[in-house]
């Protein structure tokens, strides 16, 4: 195979997805959600998906979306957005719950995700880490809004869990307490953040070979900074 660089192309050894020491610490989820309505359903629903996270032992966390500038109207250094930045450094893996607006994500939830950089210097601080998405609906059950998180999880090199959960008419789903009422939309959440605990174990401590790429190897460190810190697209 004349156009392969040996140097660069590393068979694959089993032996590296089965680290001889593991972390013990809780696995820590970052929950983002994508409305700013008092009652935000969204929100709600990421609020009982993190209780059950905690259920399973995980440590969680939010982030406000309420003053956060839209996307590139501000530096970076613009305090939210060092604070949803710095959330997504911490975290291990994320769920991301949004409305379904006009048959897509809200522009609150593309916001955030926008906001969360592909890149620092040739580091993606997403990359490898795991994400459940989910929605709520305002009618009838959809789909286009976890479709649409799948392929910006995909585009963000996160590793997307299989499971997802669809909230179908939110507004009967949640009592006045803001909890969420028993029902299979409530047992889809619980099976959806079992499974992104799971995931979060098994490749937290892997997950930069998981995401290691032969094409990346061949360019140099310097090629590659300054090819993923292009400037800024029209």
């Amino acid at each position: 195979m004349p156009n392969l660089k040996p140097e660069f192309f590393h068979s694959v050894d089993a032996r590296t997805l089965h680290p001889t020491e593991r972390g013990t610490h809780p696995p820590k989820i970052l929950l983002l959600y994508g409305s700013l309505r008092e009652r935000s359903y969204s929100r709600l629903a990421a609020e009982e998906a993190a209780r059950i996270l905690r259920a399973f032992g995980a440590e969680t966390r939010f982030f406000d979306p309420h003053g956060l500038p839209m996307v590139d109207a501000v530096p970076v250094e613009h305090p939210k957005v060092a604070e949803l930045r710095d959330l997504v450094n911490w975290c291990e893996g994320m769920v991301w719950s949004s409305p379904e607006r006009h048959g897509a994500m809200s522009g609150v939830m593309k916001s955030q995700i926008d906001w969360i950089p592909l890149s620092v210097g040739s580091v993606r601080p997403t990359q490898g880490k795991t994400l459940a998405v989910m929605q709520v609906c305002g009618g009838s059950q959809s789909f286009n809004t976890v479709n649409q998180l799948r392929i910006l999880g995909r585009w963000m090199r996160l590793l997307t869990i299989p499971n997802q959960s669809s909230v179908a008419k939110a507004w009967d789903e949640f009592d006045e307490t803001g909890r969420m009422k028993p029902s299979p939309y409530f047992d889809r959440i619980v099976d959806v953040m079992e499974e992104l605990v799971r995931f979060t174990l098994l490749t937290r401590d892997i997950r930069g070979t998981l995401v290691d790429r032969y094409s990346e190897r061949v360019e140099t460190h310097e090629a590659l900074s300054r090819r993923v810190n292009q400037g800024k697209a029209v």
